[in-house]
């Protein structure tokens, strides 16, 4: 086993690192959205950002592995911020510097390693973005540009740590962190030309509940309709709350049918909701579909606006089967 070796700007690599104040914090949903994205669009087991301290490699966010840590020692990654590119193990077992490494010889069993490091703010290799199997498999240059593609969204976020991208009640992202996600994703679809839709939805009745409730209840049906949509899209779409009652999600992977199906199961979830809730209320939504055109769609604004328009048609026609309700 080949240990990696520190690289010459290590202390100012540290200085870089924990000026960030990053290391031993909790989950944060814009890193954990980037690895379940590279875990579903690489087909791995596990995803990875992790960050090299001074002895062991921390991990801010991982899917498909329990350790929050490993030593520094063994470690991938530590290979990996020695270089710019790429660092790629196509199969570890016919590696000599990784063949007889604990990862590799037991849990998780690696076998196949591509990560690409991620800087800080002074240009330090904090880190990586990284994918890894468990068995052997090549990388080809359009996965390599893909990877480069997350990482830079992934060093994107450790640039912005003192930039507001979270909406602080719902905790989905904000419209810029939404528009800064979506146009990634968007990206990603655009060139695996795999199918996407916007979904934007805008809550019936809301300026009503916070008239006669309160905001605070307000507030409560807007984290309520937060967590449906948690509930029920999936780990890789992007979602993100844009205006006070305005919520928007980018389904990747996804064809306008599909996305209907699941506007309508969305629906359905929040009237057994409502039936269950002991309120004086229902929540209910107008929803507006797109399907992406990479030609017809230049920007995420471009499809936000088309996806504004359809809703209001939605909300339009929920007002006349409601007899003016909506």
């Amino acid at each position: 086993m080949l240990v990696p070796q520190k690289p010459a700007n290590e202390a100012e690599r540290i200085d870089s690192l924990r000026s960030l104040n990053i290391l031993d914090t909790t989950p944060e949903e814009r890193f954990d959205r980037l690895t379940r994205i590279a875990k579903r669009l690489f087909g791995v087991p596990i995803a990875l950002v992790s960050l090299v301290d001074t002895d062991r490699q921390w991990f801010k966010s991982r899917v498909g592995l329990e350790s929050s840590e490993t030593p520094r020692d063994i470690s991938f990654c530590g290979h990996a911020i020695l270089g710019a590119d790429i660092f790629l193990v196509t199969d570890t077992l016919r590696d000599p510097r990784f063949f007889d490494n604990p990862l590799v010889t037991g849990a998780p069993g690696i076998r196949f390693y591509a990560g690409c490091p991620l800087r800080g703010p002074n240009g330090c290799k904090i880190g990586t973005l990284c994918i890894i199997d468990t068995r052997p498999r090549d990388f080809d240059d359009d996965e390599r540009s893909l990877l480069l593609d997350l990482a830079a969204i992934a060093q994107q976020e450790i640039a912005s740590l003192e930039l507001v991208t979270l909406d602080e009640l719902t905790m989905l992202s904000n419209r810029r962190g939404f528009e800064a996600l979506a146009g990634h994703a968007l990206s990603v679809c655009k060139r695996l030309r795999k199918p996407a839709s916007l979904l934007f939805f805008d809550l019936n009745g809301f300026k009503s509940i916070n008239d006669t409730y309160g905001h605070a209840e307000g507030d409560r049906a807007l984290m309520t309709f937060a967590e449906v949509l948690r509930k029920e899209l999936r780990d890789s779409d992007v979602i993100g709350r844009i205006g006070g009652d305005e919520f928007v999600a980018v389904l990747t992977d996804s064809t306008g049918a599909q996305s209907m199906a699941i506007t309508q199961r969305l629906r359905q979830t929040l009237g057994m909701l409502n039936q269950a809730a002991e309120r004086r209320y229902d929540i209910r939504c107008s929803v507006g579909q797109v399907e992406y055109d990479a030609e017809r769609h230049a920007s995420v604004a471009s499809l936000l606006a088309e996806a504004d328009s359809a809703m209001y048609v939605d909300k339009k026609a929920s007002k006349a089967v409601a007899g003016g309700r909506a």
